[in-house]
């Protein structure tokens, strides 16, 4: 494994790209060689308390090692918590996973440089 994108869906097919990192019930991992080749792709349940489990889901995705997280929103704790750890954490207006993937071999994601201000975010 060169590299492993962590992307949140909706969806335990992992298809869709979740509106928000901390409420998506399902987190995609793939894995690229150095050629931007999938090696390797699964979707994991989010355990977090926003679902019935515990903890953060930026705390507890840590665990599987992502180098990239590849989102379309999340709040600023979570973008913090990611930073922290030297994560990359991108910014995908797709709503589909492999297109979020494409998008990131192109080179044509921009930084997440500020998470949503929505209260239940803080």
């Amino acid at each position: 494994m060169t590299c492993r994108l962590l992307i949140p869906s909706d969806d335990a097919d992992g298809i869709s790209v979740a509106d928000h990192f901390g409420r998506a019930s399902f987190f995609v991992l793939v894995d690229l060689d150095n050629r931007g080749n999938i090696t390797s792709r699964s979707v994991q349940r989010n355990t977090s308390g926003h679902l019935g489990g515990r903890g953060h889901a930026h705390d507890n995705v840590l665990s599987y090692s992502p180098h990239v997280v590849i989102v379309q929103g999340m709040g600023p704790r979570g973008l913090r918590s990611f930073e922290s750890q030297d994560i990359a954490v991108l910014q995908s207006r797709s709503r589909l996973v492999d297109e979020a993937i494409a998008s990131y071999l192109r080179g044509d994601l921009p930084e997440l440089t500020e998470g949503c201000s929505h209260a239940h975010h803080k």
